[in-house]
């Protein structure tokens, strides 16, 4: 008899135990590289946002920045456009052929009250595209141009 209530016991036991839900963890959800997100959040919440504080840093004050569909200067074909105005010093626009970061650019640069007169391919050789590195470049030409810094 007592082999038979410790088989019942050990049965209940295992029933129990069953009973009790295995905790599991899900793997947090890996976040995606700001550069994935979709175009206009990228530009407007990372993009626009960095490239601001990047001037700020150099002692320059943008009057205006904005991204449109619009016409891109000079060609005037339909492209979405970062048009900045950096005050007393210059106005560009960076123009995407396509709602996609990976697609054709260009840029156009003028001082200020002026309209731009030259469009220049921009990042045609680099296969990956980020944030940082479109700041750099974009600093870069407005150094170029002599707009901003000491060269």
């Amino acid at each position: 008899m007592y082999f038979m209530e410790e088989n019942i016991e050990q049965n209940n036991k295992a029933n129990n135990e069953s009973d009790i839900p295995i905790k599991t963890n899900p793997k947090p959800k890996k976040e995606l590289p700001i550069e994935k997100k979709p175009f206009q959040e990228f530009i407007n919440i990372h993009l626009i946002p960095a490239l601001i504080e990047e001037i700020k840093q150099r002692g320059l004050e943008i009057i205006n920045i904005n991204l449109k569909n619009t016409n891109r200067p000079i060609a005037g074909d339909k492209c979405w456009v970062i048009n900045c105005e950096i005050k007393d010093t210059c106005i560009f626009w960076l123009s995407f052929e396509k709602e996609d970061i990976s697609s054709l650019k260009s840029i156009s640069l003028s001082k200020p009250n002026q309209k731009p007169s030259i469009i220049e391919s921009f990042l045609i050789d680099e296969k990956r595209i980020t944030s940082k590195l479109i700041i750099s470049r974009l600093l870069q030409r407005l150094n170029g141009q002599k707009l901003i810094g000491v060269n």
